[in-house]
């Protein structure tokens, strides 16, 4: 290969489209914009217009609300602190908090909190630091002599 015969990949380059240049052109006259009217104009912007018809978004109910207080919970299972334990990740007995979660990999850091949940059964003991969790989980937790610390 030479430099005088690099060239570009084939469709990286495109010739501008040439309006109002005749009728043999396909793009002549109205130069593909249609007839008359609102639309044949520039600075239209009609989303949602009708025609004069009241829009489908104010003919339809408003429903539900998105609630800004909701929190986005990790959830962690017994299944999951016996894998971490098993891939050696955490150590049986240790503290297990967002910032342990988040350095072995099993949380993301934009979660709000962890929520337990008694998935599984849980085989070793831990002091865990939780945003809530179920009853059960607490038990199972407290059956092993571990203990559950809700922040």
């Amino acid at each position: 290969m030479r430099l005088n015969e690099i060239q570009d990949n084939r469709g990286a380059r495109r010739e501008k489209k040439r309006l109002g240049r005749g009728i043999g052109s396909g793009l002549g006259k109205t130069s593909g914009r249609g007839g008359k009217g609102q639309t044949a104009r520039s600075g239209v912007a009609i989303n949602g217009f009708e025609g004069g018809q009241t829009p489908i978004y104010r003919r339809l109910p408003k429903r539900g609300f998105k609630n800004i207080h909701a929190q986005d919970l990790f959830e962690l299972t017994f299944e999951k602190l016996n894998v971490a334990v098993d891939a050696g990740l955490i150590k049986a007995g240790e503290t297990v908090d967002r910032d342990v979660l988040v350095k072995i990999g099993f949380m993301k850091k934009w979660y709000d909190g962890i929520s337990l949940v008694a998935t599984g059964e849980l085989k070793h003991k831990f002091t865990l630091e939780v945003t809530r969790s179920t009853k059960s989980a607490l038990q199972q937790v407290e059956k092993l002599g571990g203990s559950v610390k809700l922040s």
